[in-house]
């Protein structure tokens, strides 16, 4: 990433890192968890299904996903590997509650779903074999987004995979409206602003291998697939 940006301010979405104000905007979190699914169905869906996709889980491994919010992605984590580990975290109770009554509809009880940090994850070195990281690094200021991934790379095995989903800069003018929103207006985003990532990762050592643009109401989206080299 080059350039600079105005930091994002707290926000109320609920993401994995400690500085977001889990209440920073009116209301309870069980009232702004539904409105998130609500809004993440309209504007991401396609783009988490592709994230899951990208994970490639195979059943018996150790899947993590860091920052689950309402439990969209986690869900369909879980439902792909029944006899593996399945570790979700998230920084707001209000999302983790939705989460962990959406997750009741399964069988499974091979997950554990747990207040957690991104910049400090309590998994031992190289245990993760597949990390999945939705709609966060486009809340987290510029300068901790690398604490952040190197916490990444460091509980993922040799090999592992890391996949982010991220909103990202637009392709299309209705697209890049977000970005003038931005500007203008941060909190109208609740501080969220379009990123790439992929020239990060490699400087950081991973092989980026997959990048794919999602442009949905005309939400954009990137989905990165990401190793961890040996």
């Amino acid at each position: 990433m080059t350039g600079s940006a105005p930091q994002a301010p707290p926000c109320g979405r609920g993401q994995g890192a400690q500085w977001i104000a889990v209440y920073s905007y009116p209301g309870s979190p069980a009232l702004w968890a539904g409105s998130f699914t609500y809004g993440g169905k309209l504007t991401e869906s396609r783009a988490r299904t592709r994230a899951v996709d990208f994970a490639s889980i195979k059943d018996g491994e150790t899947a993590m996903e860091v920052a689950v919010g309402t439990g969209l992605a986690f869900y369909e984590i879980v439902k792909r590997n029944p006899r593996g580990r399945n570790i979700g975290i998230d920084i707001s109770p209000g999302m983790l509650g939705k989460a962990k009554r959406r997750l009741k509809t399964l069988s499974q009880t091979n997950y554990s779903l747990a207040l957690g940090d991104a910049f400090d994850l309590h998994e031992p070195t190289e245990s993760v074999d597949v990390l999945v990281n939705n709609y966060m690094s486009d809340l987290i200021p510029y300068g901790d987004m690398g604490k952040i991934l190197v916490e990444f790379k460091r509980v993922l095995k040799k090999e592992g995979r890391l996949v982010l989903v991220d909103m990202t800069r637009g392709k299309t003018a209705a697209s890049r409206v977000y970005e003038l929103i931005y500007r203008v207006r941060p909190a109208a985003l609740g501080g969220c602003r379009g990123v790439e990532l992929s020239d990060r990762l490699k400087r950081l050592g991973f092989a980026v291998e997959a990048r794919k643009y999602h442009q949905q109401m005309p939400f954009p989206s990137e989905v990165i697939l990401a190793r961890k080299k040996a």
